[in-house]
């Protein structure tokens, strides 16, 4: 029935008046549930000025996991520009019922055709016909597809504004034939598990969750839900907003929309924004203010109204030193030149590699953490490698290649440290806001093939999506890769990684090779003159599924070289002038006068806890913002201790305030609240306790002529303390580091100065031993090396806290974690408590579980699925208890082993911190953000 009926809530609808200020006409609104095939579907109606007259209407949708109150402003704002709004909650969130179908075309889609029947009865709206509104639509992510879709599927949406949206789903989870399992796991986690979701899109999850390996069938019906289904009718006026820190609906999805809308001959405008499903600048006033103007144009037809350039990108224009915030400026063109734009052809070298894929695709390489990586990850360590020319199986050897990390710290909080001796190669860390481009990432030495270019005599700008031919050969006869382009700094001890991005492809019938040609992610960023480019094609990416059986893959070049395309016709405009060209002596001289007339007073520190003398340490309370951030903190009411024999690992993404909170730890910086405990003393610059702290935080310096016993006789006479004190054979026990400890340390290997600088810590053996990221840059048997050292270490009854990304090795270095997002504590205990807290259940069975048996206990109640897995049968619970699983199970006969959570460290963590995400977008304004910038 395509007549709605509108449901009254409570004894009738009910409005409420918002008064403008400044003379702004007062918005009506009026909230309604109506009633859909299968759905109630709640509503507000937004309308300023009710003796306006008949005004063009807007339809605003919300996106996904949100509801009509997330838009609530813009609706706002847009009824006061003189339009009638109409926003509703999507079938399953907010207040509406439902099952959720991801835009179903045969319900979220028809929804659309009966809010616009609504409209079309409303004495407020303006009609080009019977029962034909003049309306646009508008919303972000899951709310920009649907704008496309009603486009597509009724004929009386006169403009579109989609924002950060699809354009083919199956091609945006599903790139390349490779599954993007994170991101499709925060999709259904965000929209309230499976059962929240239509039956065949459970069931679809499910299938190629446990598979990894998406059907044909399986594309096609994302596909169905698609805009891109159909591309042929969309042929209205459209704006397309599209981020570039955006890792789940990258520019290549814009672009494919925006050739689709262009050869159908609607006016199209394709603009950049800085932001994205992973963070950054959303930059929400201005492109808010483009869809009003552009809806002035295309639904009031004010020829008038300005809708921008035709093509337009956000960049940076610069760094405020004094809070990190990216300063942005647009460049613009008066045409969209596509991905491919115009091709500069780059030479790359280095000879055929092998490489491995590991067994269960782990450890897997890291790019972008979905929502964390290029956006609110505000730093970036570079990833391990050297310079080109390596040849088969090489790890940076060759020329420009050189070994070690390279040193650098940009202000922030995630450093890397080293000699970074030779170059192209080394790990290294650049601290710098996310809107600049940067962000953690890592690729395991054995794991990749890289191909580097040499030092560019000019900068470049790469706008669009570099491609490179391949010859890709695996030993199973497939391949899944995963390409990426670093920008790498002269000396190799900064590269970049743009916007965290990376381009899955999959290669089937490559058992005798196969030449591929390869799209690399579509970027916008500046290459400097002397910098480099690295291509990385790594086997595993944390973000994607990888095959599970293990290969060996060898790839080279078969073109020679990158193309890469620009856009000439992309003009800048110029950057303001910082405030602080002027700003900045006044402030010095105000400041000046202040120290002059006040002085400084050094509050006195608090006595010490005699019931604390036995505990290494205890945080309460802690919090630290930093300058001009008022609402948003590197850290937030931490609180949590640590005891003896304790090894704690300190687990966050970027941005998390772990860094920040160990500088605290160490008296390096001051807390704005809260205490730390160390023994029972309060910790303060330079409090005596801290004399029975060891840390490696900032990185270990070494003079590289000396030997590394020598490097640390040296720094234990700066100390000024007595030799005997140093308890140096001890350390350098623990440490392993045997018979390198006589030569010089410029031969060492990164394992060997990782383990030197560790053993400099441990000089005096602290009773509380502090190390950030103590396994960077690391080959796995140095990485199990450092275990041992840590694990030795607490043995003695001494307490080690360890900060590191690598979440493999904290499951089994660490007996306590402390989880933190966004400078809070999201969850602290025993490992083995975080990680055995899942839904999964591993039931042990001696020898293979027969088929039958499997699908018996598939087709259970309260069982959602169970899949054979190594050692036994794997179980996810949905109601079921153990004991009733169990029964069932000896009822088949089968040989128990044993039953227990089945949960790695991964799937906690990424479950704890999206839900501490959730919690903190609802328990305040504001990102929270470590060293000061977002």
């Amino acid at each position: 029935m395509l007549a709605l009926l509108v449901v009254v809530v409570g004894a009738g609808t009910w409005t409420a008046v918002a008064a403008g200020g400044g003379g702004e006409a007062a918005v009506r609104r009026t909230d309604r549930v109506m009633e859909m095939p299968g759905a109630r579907i709640d509503t507000s109606f937004f309308v300023a000025g009710e003796d306006a007259g008949r005004r063009p209407a807007v339809l605003l949708a919300h996106g996904f996991g949100g509801s009509k109150d997330d838009v609530r402003a813009q609706a706002e704002g847009l009824a006061r520009d003189g339009y009638a709004v109409l926003t509703w909650s999507s079938r399953g969130f907010g207040r509406s019922t439902g099952r959720i179908g991801l835009n179903d075309p045969a319900y979220e889609v028809k929804d659309v055709s009966r809010l616009i029947d609504w409209l079309a009865r409303q004495p407020q709206v303006r009609l080009d016909g019977p029962g034909d509104p003049r309306v646009g639509v508008t919303g972000a992510s899951y709310g920009g597809a649907v704008s496309l879709l009603a486009a597509g599927h009724d004929r009386r949406v006169d403009a579109i504004a989609p924002e950060i949206t699809y354009w083919n789903l199956a091609d945006a989870l599903m790139p390349g034939g490779v599954f993007k399992k994170l991101w499709a796991g925060i999709f259904f986690s965000s929209g309230g598990g499976c059962a929240r979701f239509e039956a065949d899109l459970c069931a679809l999850y499910d299938r190629v969750a446990v598979s990894g390996t998406p059907t044909a069938a399986d594309r096609a019906l994302l596909e169905r839900r698609s805009p891109s289904a159909v591309a042929d009718r969309i042929d209205v006026p459209a704006l397309i907003v599209q981020g570039q820190t955006d890792s789940l609906f990258p520019l290549g999805q814009a672009d494919a929309m925006a050739q689709a809308l262009r050869r159908n001959g609607a006016p199209v405008a394709v603009d950049w924004s800085a932001g994205g499903h992973d963070g950054g600048d959303q930059e929400t006033d201005r492109t808010q203010a483009r869809v009003a103007s552009w809806f002035d144009r295309y639904l009031k037809q004010d020829k008038g109204a300005d809708v921008g350039p035709a093509f337009r990108v956000s960049r940076t224009g610069g760094i405020d030193s004094t809070d990190g915030a990216a300063q942005l400026r647009a460049a613009t063109a008066d045409r969209y030149p596509g991905l491919g734009g115009d091709p500069v052809r780059v030479p790359l070298a280095g000879g055929p590699q092998t490489f491995a894929n590991p067994a269960g695709g782990s450890p897997p390489s890291i790019s972008a953490v979905p929502g964390l990586g290029g956006g609110l990850g505000a730093f970036a360590t570079g990833a391990s490698g050297g310079g080109p020319g390596g040849g088969e199986g090489s790890d940076g050897e060759g020329p420009g290649g050189g070994s070690g990390s390279g040193a650098g710290s940009g202000g922030g909080d995630e450093s890397g440290a080293g000699d970074g001796s030779g170059g192209g190669g080394g790990t290294g860390a650049a601290s710098g806001p996310a809107a600049a481009g940067l962000g953690f990432s890592f690729d395991f030495p054995g794991q990749y093939a890289q191909f580097v270019s040499a030092p560019l005599g000019h900068a470049l700008r790469i706008t669009g999506a570099p491609s490179v031919r391949l010859r890709v050969a695996s030993s199973t006869g497939r391949a899944v890769l995963f390409g990426k382009v670093y920008d790498v700094a002269p000396g190799g001890g900064q590269q970049v990684l743009p916007s965290q991005l990376v381009a899955p492809v999959r290669v089937d019938g490559a058992r005798g090779g196969k030449t591929v040609d390869v799209a690399l992610p579509a970027v916008d960023h500046q290459i400097a003159a002397g910098h480099r480019l690295r291509v990385v094609f790594a086997a595993t990416d944390l973000g994607y599924a990888s095959p599970a059986e293990p290969a060996a893959y060898r790839v080279s070049l078969a073109g020679g070289g990158i193309t890469v395309p620009t856009d000439p016709a992309l003009t800048a405009a110029a950057a303001p002038l910082p405030w602080w060209v002027w700003g900045l002596p006044l402030a010095g001289l105000a400041a000046a006068a202040a120290l002059l007339l006040t002085g400084r007073r050094r509050s006195a520190a608090p006595p010490p806890l005699p019931e604390l003398a036995d505990v290494p340490l205890r945080i309460t309370g802690l919090t630290k913002r930093y300058a001009r951030s008022a609402d948003r903190y590197a850290v937030r009411d931490l609180s949590f201790r640590a005891e003896k024999g304790h090894v704690l690992g300190l687990l966050g993404p970027n941005g998390a305030g772990k860094t920040t909170t160990l500088r605290m730890l160490m008296g390096l910086i001051t807390p704005d609240a809260g205490e730390i405990r160390v023994f029972g003393h309060a910790v303060r610059p330079g409090a005596p306790v801290l004399s029975r702290v060891g840390a490696f935080v900032e990185g270990a310096g070494f003079l590289p002529h000396l030997t590394g016993r020598a490097n640390l006789e040296l720094y234990w006479r700066a100390t000024g303390r007595p030799a005997e004190d140093a308890h140096l054979d001890e350390a350098l026990e623990i440490a392993g580091l045997g018979d390198a400890l006589s030569r010089a340390v410029r031969t060492y290997s990164q394992g060997m100065r990782q383990r030197l600088a560790i053993a400099q810590a441990m000089l005096g053996l602290p009773e509380l031993l502090i190390l950030d990221e103590p396994t960077n840059g690391l080959d796995p048997p140095q990485i199990r090396a450092m275990r041992d050292v840590m694990t030795r270490y607490a043995a003695g009854g001494r307490t080690v806290i360890v900060s590191s990304h690598l979440l493999s090795e904290v499951e089994q270095t660490c007996t306590h974690l402390v989880v933190m997002h966004r400078g809070r504590l999201v969850q602290a205990g025993p490992v083995t408590e975080i990680t055995g807290s899942g839904d999964t259940l591993l039931v042990g069975v001696a020898g293979e579980v027969p088929a039958s048996a499997v699908e018996h206990v598939a087709a259970l109640a309260g069982v959602a699925s169970a899949v054979r897995a190594d050692g036994g049968l794997l179980v996810r619970l949905d109601g079921a208890t153990t004991n009733a699983l169990l029964a069932e199970v000896l009822g088949l006969g089968l040989p128990l082993t044993g039953v227990g959570p089945h949960r790695r460290l991964e799937d906690a963590f990424l479950t704890l911190i999206s839900a501490g995400a959730a919690e903190s977008t609802a328990s305040g304004p504001g990102p929270v953000v470590e060293g000061g910038s977002a």
